[in-house]
């Protein structure tokens, strides 16, 4: 019994497969459909490597590869940026720049 079929309906059903596409065209058919199958099969096998490696590539950076260009810009000019929002950041290098003008 497949998936609640019995004999006689996987009988009928396959008489009638016979019948619509001939003897001959059978073996065709199922020849592309296997090709089909397998397609289907490597394309999600390569879908699902792509996601993979891309939730890794999430994973793997730490927040010091996150630094803003504020952050940066603050190292330049000599400030400490560690434990400080990049708002205190800004307001340190406004301050720095209005004391050298």
């Amino acid at each position: 019994m497949i998936g609640g079929l019995g004999t006689t309906e996987i009988i009928l059903i396959v008489a009638v497969i016979v019948l619509l596409f001939g003897a001959s065209k059978l073996p065709e058919l199922a020849r592309s459909a296997g090709k089909s199958a397998g397609e289907f099969k490597k394309a999600q096998k390569e879908a699902e490597i792509s996601y993979k490696e891309f939730e890794n590539s999430l994973k793997d950076t730490t927040p010091a590869e996150k630094e803003t260009k504020i952050q940066k810009m603050a190292k330049d000019q000599g400030i400490e940026t560690a434990g400080k929002t990049d708002d205190q950041l800004l307001d340190e290098i406004s301050a720095k720049m209005n004391k050298e003008n």
